[in-house]
């Protein structure tokens, strides 16, 4: 008999808070996870304005707190980051901002072995309650393995003040799992790759949850950030289940990622994503017209040029997509697609 070695260990949010004004408990919940007296937050200028001075304010009656404004993920603000942590002898991290905000406090903790809390201030993308992150380079973005936040106060006020577009994007980033879960089948069919049940069921659940909710998802209405918040982070955790982002990124974040080498900051990833699974779910034979009808009743963008991409550049992502992670075994197969097949698909499916 073969001795049983495998072995692993997953790291989850610990203290998850979601509500109507739950900011206003963040020394409290600081204190019952037993962090140290200094603490820094990473925050922007307007996520300062919107939710980070009252943050410093709350934490300033118990805590040493420092405040560094900082701006997009890349690796120079990351070492800004750990930089003012280092000098302030920051032994936790409150992240208060959007994605950006989060990722670089998700690299700073890891590096840095501390804590942190993820206090969204928008939900553009699942990443609020992951263990990965996203930097910017002048290649293009990296995924990489940071750590999980110690804790999440997300609240309903404060990210339906938010423009809903990013709501809407974060909703569209969800949907898109059900193209990942799609590949991560694929894979396992064709390459023997390892699927994580727990964390498939628990992406596949998220997105269908959004998906469901679909008509009920309107601008300014704070019930509405409440029904995406809860998948939005069982997302994330799916992450932390499967040990990767599989579950929740395949082909059709190849496509995002390309889209962002071909033209920089043109729209949100979680926008990038929904437009792609359409796509993708075609590729997949699957059901796209219902993923198309969910992104149009949050109203999230189902084509190239509501993204800001011309016909041209969204072919041009879909047949280079398959170098973005060649690792990463998707329905685009090892060769990709050709221009023609990538056209024919884009314009199938209503994309261009």
């Amino acid at each position: 008999m073969v001795a049983f070695t495998k072995r692993r260990s997953m790291v989850f949010p610990r203290s998850v808070h979601i509500g109507n004004n739950v900011i206003d408990d963040v020394a409290d919940i600081c204190r019952s996870l037993q962090f140290g007296k200094n603490g820094l937050i990473v925050t922007g200028g307007d996520t300062y304005r919107s939710a980070g001075n009252r943050v410093e304010d709350l934490m300033q009656e118990r805590y040493d707190i420092a405040t560094k404004l900082t701006g997009n993920a890349t690796f120079d603000n990351l070492r800004e980051v750990e930089a003012s942590a280092k000098e302030h002898n920051a032994s936790f991290l409150l992240a208060v901002g959007g994605g950006s905000k989060i990722d670089l406090a998700k690299m700073a903790a890891k590096n840095l072995n501390i804590p942190f809390i993820s206090i969204p201030t928008s939900v553009s993308h699942d990443g609020i309650a992951s263990d990965r992150a996203s930097l910017k380079s002048e290649n293009g973005s990296s995924s990489m393995n940071a750590v999980p936040p110690t804790g999440i106060i997300a609240d309903t006020r404060v990210i339906c003040d938010a423009p809903y577009r990013y709501l809407a994007a974060g909703c569209a980033d969800v949907i898109a799992n059900l193209t990942a879960l799609g590949d991560w089948e694929y894979a396992n069919r064709t390459k023997k790759e390892e699927i994580s049940s727990s964390a498939f069921i628990l992406a596949k659940h998220s997105a269908e949850d959004i998906i469901s909710n679909s008509n009920e998802i309107k601008p300014g209405l704070e019930e509405s950030v409440w029904l995406v918040l809860k998948p939005i982070i069982a997302s994330g955790v799916s992450m932390c289940i499967a040990g990767s982002s599989r579950p929740t990124s395949g082909s059709e974040h190849m496509v995002s990622h390309a889209l962002d080498i071909i033209k920089p900051d043109t729209a949100l990833h979680g926008e990038q994503c929904g437009v792609a699974s359409i796509m993708m779910m075609k590729l997949q034979g699957g059901d796209w017209k219902r993923i198309r009808e969910a992104l149009k009743n949050i109203g999230a963008p189902t084509t190239a040029k509501e993204l800001g991409f011309t016909s041209g550049e969204m072919v041009h992502a879909l047949v280079m997509a398959n170098t973005i992670r060649p690792e990463r075994f998707t329905k685009l197969g090892e060769k990709g697609l050709t221009e023609k097949k990538a056209e024919r698909l884009a314009k199938d499916t209503g994309v261009i």
